[in-house]
């Protein structure tokens, strides 16, 4: 079930989630696809998600970051801790596809090195259950 965080500042007429979160499983692999701004005020949402995942024990843990339009230091942070985490767990880590802006502020900060980052989610992990 997708999850949602509403920071305090959204934008537009209707305010919505900034961020949500929806897990879907594919045998041992987590796919967390996360849609929005990760910042902030958002990320204790995504912060929650991964760790019910990892408490789970999977083999690995791909972050699906298509729709992801923003990220700032802190959601960096949280997906470095989280890769540590997973790490120490036996579980992995990895992202998949990044878009450009979030792929600059990886990129620039040098932390896209850490990962193992898929230009797009791999074919095998396209479709799986939800959880």
């Amino acid at each position: 079930m997708p999850r949602d965080a509403t920071g305090t500042d959204v934008a537009g007429p209707e305010p919505g989630p900034r961020l949500t979160a929806e897990v879907r499983w594919r045998g041992d692999t987590a796919v967390v696809t996360v849609t929005g701004e990760l910042d902030r005020d958002s990320q204790a949402l995504l912060h929650t998600v991964l760790t019910e995942v990892l408490d789970r024990r999977p083999e690995r843990v791909v972050v699906d970051c298509a729709l992801l339009t923003f990220c700032d230091s802190t959601g960096l942070n949280l997906l470095l801790t989280t890769r540590l985490e997973a790490t120490a767990a036996g579980s992995r880590l990895e992202l998949a596809a990044l878009r450009p802006p979030v792929d600059r502020v990886f990129d620039v900060t040098g932390v896209v090195a850490v990962f193992t980052v898929h230009a797009e989610l791999p074919a095998e992990l396209a479709e799986g259950e939800h959880s």
